[in-house]
């Protein structure tokens, strides 16, 4: 007695994209946490490089020299230049190896640049002076 054979035809078998779609929308769900956004608008100077430091905590100077700080994904904070100091204590305390981020209008005087930098420098923080990128690129 022989035996028939069914012919089977080739099948498009979703679930190894559905797999891929998945992995795709984790990936971005994750990565968009990372992204810290800049609430504050400043212009910033312009640099030829562009750091690689992952900052975790910001310090923007506006134009109008108001000071705002955040750690992490927080919103922006305004303090006052004597609460600086502190904030940033208490974020070095929830991560040692942060970096801090100075975000600074293009037109703030520099001598209200190095008030942050020798609070920074006098409590051991390593400092990222944020520029934008140069024009053409």
């Amino acid at each position: 007695m022989l035996k028939r054979r069914a012919k089977i035809s080739p099948a498009f078998s979703m679930a190894s994209m559905t797999d891929v779609i998945f992995l795709l929308l984790i990936f971005f769900m994750i990565t968009s946490t990372m992204v810290s956004p800049n609430a504050i608008k400043v212009l910033l100077p312009q640099g030829k490089q562009q750091t690689s430091a992952k900052p975790l905590t910001r310090v923007i100077i506006d134009k109008e020299l108001n000071y705002y700080a955040a750690f992490g994904n927080d919103k922006e904070q305004q303090l006052a230049l004597e609460a600086l100091p502190d904030f940033l204590r208490q974020c070095a305390a929830k991560e040692p190896e942060m970096y801090v981020a100075l975000y600074a209008d293009e037109s703030v005087p520099y001598r209200e640049i190095v008030k942050v930098l020798n609070i920074a420098n006098e409590n051991k923080f390593k400092m990222v002076l944020a520029t934008r990128p140069p024009e053409g690129k």
